[in-house]
């Protein structure tokens, strides 16, 4: 069993409830627009991450964060970026990578808008996990959790805060 917790948006902002909502996860994905180097330091001192770059990032700031990550968690197959899109809205430019990687979970950024719904033409769980930074036009912040237990995804979470 894999405890989970999924963010995006954070453009340079580690807010304090980050860490108590996060406290009990085992990895931390960060689906991009992190915003600078300090919030990735912040992060692995915390917990271990694994991090796909937004577009508003310096694309060199850690040779360990791509653009597009595949991925398994146990039996779960992940495939993360930071602009992805939603059913019937996907971006064009990722829709091949469902058919290669086969993902059981889609997790993207960039809208800062909350989605967690199944894609019935892909089968697959797509999660985007809102914002959880100052910068965008969303009211609240938001983070997600959730357990992977072999193939099984439960115990889907959402918190939400204050945006300042």
């Amino acid at each position: 069993m894999t405890r989970i917790g999924v963010m995006s948006d954070s453009h340079g902002r580690v807010a304090p409830e980050i860490f108590e909502f996060f406290k009990d996860v085992d990895i931390i994905l960060h689906a991009g627009d992190i915003g600078s180097e300090e919030v990735l330091q912040k992060l692995r001192e915390f917990k271990k991450v694994t991090a796909v770059y937004g577009n508003c990032d310096n694309r060199y700031i850690d040779a360990e964060v791509k653009g597009l990550l595949s991925f398994r968690i146990e039996q779960t197959n992940i495939l993360m970026t930071h602009i992805g899109g939603y059913p019937k809205h996907y971006d064009k430019d990722i829709i091949p990578y469902f058919a290669s990687c086969k993902p059981d979970i889609f997790i993207c950024g960039h809208s800062h808008i909350l989605r967690i719904m199944y894609d019935k033409d892909f089968k697959f769980l797509l999660v985007n996990p809102g914002a959880c930074g100052h910068q965008g036009f969303h009211q609240v912040c938001t983070l997600v959790r959730f357990v992977i237990d072999g193939k099984e995804i439960k115990d889907m979470e959402v918190m939400d805060f204050n945006k300042f």
